[in-house]
């Protein structure tokens, strides 16, 4: 079995958004999703693409995905890698796949002198918990994540309390 690892191809929007879904799905998210194909493929090949997504395939068949986009450390006072999604199918997993797409990244911050590579996970996802710790991953238990959308944002725009 060959595992490669490639960046997505502008023909690709509609692949990335259906692995997009299932992760959503596998996250009890897919409600939530609210991409279409165009959303994805302006976001990875517009003009200045600002996001960016590498495919894995085992044995030519695409089987999982990365995407991410380069954020910056004030702290380190350089910039990063934000990983917004990782999924591997289910009957793929075991097969090293997530560790490669995560190793593939680390090398990208290491290749560009990049200080870190970060991400969330959920906390009822034990399995992958366990999984980015035995990468050496450290939980950053202090931070929570804040996010704003919707009326709240609108909200907030517009100068509302």
């Amino acid at each position: 079995m060959a595992l490669t690892i490639r960046r997505a191809r502008p023909d690709e929007a509609g692949l990335v958004l259906s692995l997009v879904r299932e992760l959503a799905e596998y996250e009890k998210l897919l409600h939530e999703v609210e991409a279409t194909e165009a959303d994805i493929d302006a976001a990875l090949f517009g003009s200045h693409p600002r996001l960016f997504c590498e495919i894995a395939e085992w044995d030519g068949e695409p089987v999982g995905f990365a995407v991410w986009f380069v954020n910056f450390s004030t702290f380190s006072g350089r910039s990063g890698i934000y990983l917004e999604d990782l999924f591997v199918r289910t009957e793929q997993r075991g097969n090293g796949i997530g560790k490669a797409l995560l190793a593939h990244l680390a090398r990208q911050c290491v290749e560009n002198g990049w200080s870190r590579l970060q991400w969330s996970v959920l906390d009822w996802n034990t399995s992958s918990i366990e999984f980015y710790k035995s990468l050496g991953a450290v939980l950053m238990e202090e931070w929570t994540i804040c996010r704003i959308g919707g009326p709240a944002l609108t909200a907030l725009a517009k100068g509302a309390r």
